[in-house]
Order: C-alpha cells, then sequence, then structure tokens
C-alpha cells in the first residue's frame, strides 16, 4: 500500500508519522503544505480534517486518519514488523506514558498555532514566546530524564534497545526544540537518545532539513 501524507516539513507531529512510516518500510507520497500560508485552512483540507491540522494520513482508498499519536497507534496494529510497542502490557503502557509527556504535555502548548495566539492576544514578541517554549520543555523534559535515568527498563532506547513509540516523539520534540535553540546537553539522557535515533536513516530521513520542501 502506498499511502499519502499531508504534511508539514517542520511539524514535529509529522515527523512522528514519516518516522513510523519509514521504520516499517511503507511507502508515501509526500504532500506539502505551508501553515503560515494558511494551506490546512482551505476547504479541501478541511474536508479531510476538520481541525485544520497536520498531519493527515490518507489511505488507497481515500480515507483518512488524523491525530499522530492515533496514526502511530493504526499503524501498530496494521503493521506490526518491525513494532513500536513493547509486547509486554506493563512496557507498553509505559512507552505510552513517555508519549503522552511529550504529545500531552509539551506540543499542545509550544505549536504554532499557541505560539501565534500568544502574540496577537497578548502581544508576545519572539523573546516572550521562546521564554514560554522554554519554560514547557524544560518542565517536561527534566522529568522525563528523571524518568529515563531511573528506570531499569531504559536502554539504548527510551524502552529497551530497540526504538518505540517513544523514541519518535522524544526524536520529533528535539527537532521542534531547536527552534528555539533549546540545547539537549543538559538531559544526558535524552542527548545520547537522540544521537542514537539521528544515525538510524528512518528517523534521519524523517527529520524537518532532509524534506523536499524544507526551506
Amino acid at each position: 500500500m502506498t499511502f499519502r501524507l499531508h504534511n508539514f516539513f517542520r511539524s514535529s507531529t509529522s515527523v512522528r508519522v514519516r518516522a513510523a512510516l519509514n521504520l516499517k518500510g511503507l511507502d508515501y507520497e509526500y504532500i506539502p503544505y505551508v501553515l503560515r500560508r494558511g494551506d490546512t485552512r482551505q476547504p479541501d483540507y478541511l474536508a479531510m480534517n476538520p481541525a485544520g491540522l497536520v498531519p493527515v494520513l490518507e489511505r488507497e482508498d481515500g480515507s483518512h486518519l488524523t491525530q499522530s499519536l492515533a496514526i502511530l497507534e493504526w499503524l501498530e496494529e496494521k503493521y506490526s514488523v518491525p513494532p513500536i510497542l513493547p509486547a509486554d502490557a506493563d512496557g507498553r503502557a509505559r512507552v505510552r506514558a513517555l508519549s503522552l509527556m511529550i504529545a500531552c504535555e509539551v506540543h499542545p502548548l509550544n505549536n504554532l498555532r499557541v505560539l501565534g495566539y500568544l502574540g496577537s492576544r497578548f502581544g508576545a514578541d519572539e523573546a516572550a514566546q521562546k521564554d514560554w517554549f522554554t519554560h514547557w520543555v524544560e518542565l517536561t523534559f527534566d522529568a522525563l530524564e528523571a524518568e529515563l535515568a531511573g528506570h531499569p527498563h531504559t536502554g539504548t532506547f527510551c524502552h529497551g534497545d530497540m526504538p518505540t513509540m517513544a523514541d519518535i516523539c522524544l526524536y520529533a520534540q528535539v527537532w521542534n526544540n531547536r527552534r528555539f535553540d533549546i540545547a539537549t546537553e543538559k538531559w544526558p539522557h535524552i542527548d545520547r537518545i537522540f544521537k542514537r535515533l539521528d544515525a538510524i536513516p528512518a528517523f534521519n530521513n524523517a527529520a524537518p532539513p532532509s524534506q523536499p520542501d524544507a526551506g
């Protein structure tokens, strides 16, 4: 099956889905959008996803999947090799918890529409938006680092020695952090895991600079 991935090169949610598709060896057609231009607010896009958000994964039958973690779960159910969730229930719970720390506690507060609203509604300039972005990243990354450092199942990657959904979310968020010059060195486990992931073609090829519309 060849999918069509409607996405934006710098979107961390888009990075997640690209990495998962790459890991599972699934082909997809890359459909780029420019968020600041309002591409995802056009009627054709809203017909696929009324929320006007990226990514959207379009299947061969024309149906659409939205929300990156839901897409990752669907891919795992349909294409289980290689897995991005552990085989045991405890492991799956931990990987999902690590994923949700990023997907629910960092990303929603720091995505483009939130930063835009801070500027338009509250007059937050670039420095203030950077302070906002950095605050929420550090709050969760401090906790994430502690979890990774203190848990016996942390291995080469977030959980064990094979990349999981947690690594996909972590990888995407670190790339997002670079927009505001947030280095990872203060979090040794996060920094180590990101560097290992970035050396894997499936991840590196999903990174923002590797995309055809990267500016």
